[in-house]
């Protein structure tokens, strides 16, 4: 199969019928073997029944439906477990992503080679509650996880090859973080497309300040996962024995004066306390980076996720 074209959806009862088709003549007048994973996280309109209409009309469309609310990461971690296409191409479900990029993106994953293409919206129609964060949130990225040559990590528009969504794992909100993840899973040959971007005509965006806090927060997750999540020891075991040495130096200090000077009182100095603390505080460090060493990627349940129904699948 040439592509799966996986789309998490929340309350989309009226974009879907549009997508839908478009999509399908997009795949026909380039006679691409496809699939359409919708993936309903928890609608509480019609989606769900919309893509079941649609599924026995068109045996390539396909669903999975969660019984509640699950979010976009878990969503798309479901369409790439169930995918079999040999290139992977996500987009979101409110038109304002163009499935007429698909032949070029496809032509850049198999002709071109790269593991990862991401769209681009150079120019777009969202309101400024959501395109100052993303823009925050795009140059802090950039400089933390050193992927320069991307302006819009967060695009639902990307292609992959299949061998990428297989091998890496999206949970809690970390799909604004695609490219890190792939990037730290060895996947380095990442590209960017400007892409068109529609303005949306049905429903409202899902977009939420509190995704502006929970958007940093995930950076420096996987960042530090990124990083360390393998050898959680080199970072906290490097700051345990730093801290216990400097409070070592200050008590080796504090010993001295004593003995060759004959300073009293030297648990009266605050400096005392100091070395106290640093020898506690470098000791405990350096037992989380054992501990973390042990348990270091062993959520064994961090993407099991209750699904009420599976069609084509």
């Amino acid at each position: 199969m040439n592509i799966s074209v996986v789309i998490p959806l929340l309350n989309e009862e009226e974009s879907l019928p549009e997508l839908f088709s478009w999509i399908e003549k997009v795949m026909t007048a380039n006679n691409f073997s496809y699939e359409v994973i919708a993936v309903d996280d928890g609608s509480r309109d019609n989606s769900w029944k919309v893509i079941k209409e649609y599924s026995q009309k068109n045996q390539h469309i396909k669903g999975i439906q969660f019984q509640r609310n699950y979010g976009k990461s878990a969503a798309l971690q479901v369409g790439f477990e169930a995918s079999k296409g040999d290139v992977v191409i996500t987009m979101d479900a409110d038109l304002q992503d163009s499935p007429d990029e698909i032949p070029d993106l496809y032509k850049m994953i198999t002709v071109d080679g790269y593991h990862l293409v991401s769209g681009w919206k150079k120019k777009r129609y969202d309101p400024v509650t959501k395109t100052v964060p993303t823009k925050l949130f795009n140059a802090a990225t950039r400089y933390v996880s050193g992927i320069n040559n991307l302006h819009d990590f967060n695009c639902g528009l990307k292609a992959y090859q299949s061998k990428v969504v297989k091998s890496i794992e999206v949970y809690g909100e970390m799909h604004r973080y695609i490219p890190v993840i792939a990037k730290w899973a060895g996947f380095d040959k990442i590209a960017e497309k400007p892409v068109q971007h529609q303005e949306r005509k049905y429903g409202t965006t899902k977009f939420g300040v509190e995704r502006f806090v929970n958007g940093f927060l995930d950076l420096m997750s996987i960042t530090f996962v990124g990083r360390y999540g393998k050898r959680p020891m080199h970072i906290f075991g490097t700051l345990g024995v730093l801290s216990f040495f400097f409070g070592i130096l200050i008590l080796i200090y504090l010993t001295i004066t004593k003995t060759f000077f004959g300073i009293v009182g030297m648990t009266n100095r605050p400096i005392f306390y100091l070395g106290i603390l640093t020898i506690i505080v470098g000791t405990q460090l350096f037992v989380a980076g054992f501990l973390g060493e042990l348990i270091a990627r062993n959520g064994a349940d961090r993407n099991q996720y209750s699904i009420g129904e599976k069609i084509n699948l």
